[in-house]
């Protein structure tokens, strides 16, 4: 059976290439979808690539699930529709379009790979376990040379695992910058970290900085030089991690952190607090309406500022993320290298300036990138800016995020002398450590986690199975409205909540003293009553 899917899998591959334009001619490397394009109203435009490239027929009507998130449906469908009408190849889409979130489509596919989406949107840090759940098409030559050819380099990065692509850049935009209050923040301050909390502090204003949350931490050690790269197979299975923040120039990073927490304005959000007191606030696109209605005319916008630490200046830096479009294996290798077609055409340049227009997403693509409209936008603006300072997020073991966040609460609860922070961080580099020296068991058993038992999202509460059916040793009396979620190898690579909450946690309904049980098979949680 092996051999069969293998064989299967070849074909698809050679079917990738050749859809994306024969190799060893000298023709140049199409730059959308496939073939030639004019400018059209919709997706990627009129095609004008043979029908036949390199003597593969990939005419006929395909039905194909997209899944994609609630509010890209219908012009997902319009998109689709433009590449049923455009393509001169004799395809035809009849597409689902179905409304699971980026955050939600990883958890789904690896629960059943069979009931996926034939394309997917899901965020990057999601690539390495879907490439282990055997949920991605490698990409072909070809279709690695269109990602290569078109996209920015970091979101080239986001989509590749080893030596090889995995899936397509669909934007570029999730990262981190410096929103601020005019009114309290004088615009020949914002380069300076130093004068912006004094200006918080002199005017009785917060600084909203969600440090205690290691995507945030992570970039005051890129600052100083510091590294965190977790390393993998060429099947995505982490195997090792080169990281130093434990060293000189953590050091000096964990005192940049220190300067902020250690004050009374430190409020530890990503939220947009304006209307509550802050005078800043770091986060990103997803909150610029809101923060843009709240400040008004003392709307500011800019890259993160600058810390000093004896006498030398580090400019913050960050995590640049982007989402993807993945195609799912297919047993029939027509139908993929179609796929692989419709996926080049959705994160085209016009594919990609429609969701910009009418969703703000941030293009990867690089002449979507340098449209007048993408680089008028300030928060676009900021966001590459403080790009130039960004570390293009890999693939990252998911027991890293509860580890590195620890550092901010240790550095907060100290007294800030050099022996507490070096503390902090070899508490960071002991936790690591354990990671590896994890057992089998422990690494494939579900626990609870959330804010159960008087933790806050920082306890696994351990659980025991019969076959897929997990439940927990203890039974936790719980409020209603109190969220959890259940998760494998104390790592968030694998966990379960309720995808249709607002904040796909698992939210209790009704008060009481509950065993929680998870159907490992399917995903679903439950509450079983303490008798």
């Amino acid at each position: 059976m092996k051999k069969i899917l293998a064989l299967v899998l070849a074909l698809v591959m050679m079917l990738t290439l050749v859809a994306c334009g024969p190799s060893g001619s000298n023709e140049t490397q199409p730059p959308q979808g496939g073939g030639e394009q004019t400018n059209a109203p919709q997706g990627g435009g009129e095609q004008t690539n043979p029908p036949s490239q390199g003597g593969a027929d990939l005419s006929g009507t395909y039905d194909v699930t997209i899944w994609c998130p609630e509010a890209a449906v219908e012009l997902t469908k319009s998109q689709v529709e433009a590449f049923n009408s455009s393509n001169t190849l004799g395809i035809t889409i009849n597409a689902t379009v179905q409304p699971v979130s980026e955050a939600d489509a990883a958890t789904n596919m690896i629960t059943d790979v069979s009931a996926g989406g034939d394309l997917y949107f899901f965020a990057q840090d999601q690539l390495s376990r879907l490439i282990q759940a055997g949920a991605l098409m490698k990409l072909g030559q070809g279709a690695a040379d269109f990602v290569r050819t078109n996209n920015s380099a970091g979101s080239v990065l986001a989509a590749q695992s080893g030596s090889d692509l995995f899936a397509y850049p669909l934007t570029a935009d999730n990262g981190y910058f410096m929103y601020y209050d005019k009114s309290v923040v004088p615009e020949e301050h914002v380069d300076s970290f130093e004068d912006i909390i004094a200006d918080c502090v002199a005017a009785n204003k917060n600084f909203s900085y969600e440090l205690e949350n290691a995507w945030y931490t992570a970039g005051f050690f890129f600052a100083t030089g510091c590294h965190s790269d977790w390393i993998t197979d060429d099947d995505g299975n982490f195997i090792s991690i080169d990281d130093d923040f434990n060293s000189d120039k953590g050091l000096i990073a964990a005192k940049g952190i220190q300067k902020l927490v250690s004050t009374p304005i430190f409020v530890n959000s990503g939220n947009a607090d304006f209307a509550s007191g802050s005078a800043v606030v770091v986060t990103g696109t997803w909150n610029y309406q809101t923060i843009k209605d709240q400040l008004g005319d003392n709307f500011g916008v800019a890259d993160l500022p600058s810390f000093t630490v004896d006498g030398q200046s580090y400019h913050i830096g960050s995590y640049s993320g982007c989402k993807l479009i993945g195609v799912k294996p297919q047993s029939d290798a027509v139908k993929g290298a179609v796929l692989n077609q419709l996926a080049q055409y959705l994160t085209g340049k016009d594919c990609q300036l429609e969701r910009f227009t009418n969703f703000g997403w941030g293009p990867s693509n690089k002449e979507a990138q340098a449209d007048p409209a993408v680089t008028a936008d300030p928060t676009l603006t900021a966001l590459n800016q403080q790009n130039e300072y960004a570390i293009p997020q890999p693939n990252i073991n998911g027991s890293w995020w509860d580890i590195a966040k620890v550092i901010t609460t240790d550095i907060k609860a100290s007294d800030g002398s050099d022996e507490a922070l070096k503390a902090a961080l070899q508490k960071y580099e002991d936790s690591i450590a354990a990671v590896f020296e994890m057992t089998d068991e422990v690494r494939n058993a579900f626990t609870v986690i959330g804010a159960v038992n008087g933790s806050s999202w920082d306890v696994d509460f351990e659980m025991t199975n019969d076959g897929d059916i997990w439940t927990s040793k203890d039974a936790f009396e719980m409020e209603a409205g109190t969220e959890l979620k259940c998760r494998q190898g104390k790592s968030w690579d694998v966990s379960y909540g309720d995808p249709s909450t607002e904040s796909g946690n698992y939210v209790v309904a009704e008060a009481g003293t509950y065993y929680v049980q998870l159907n490992a098979a399917t995903g679903e949680i439950t509450l079983i009553p303490a008798e």
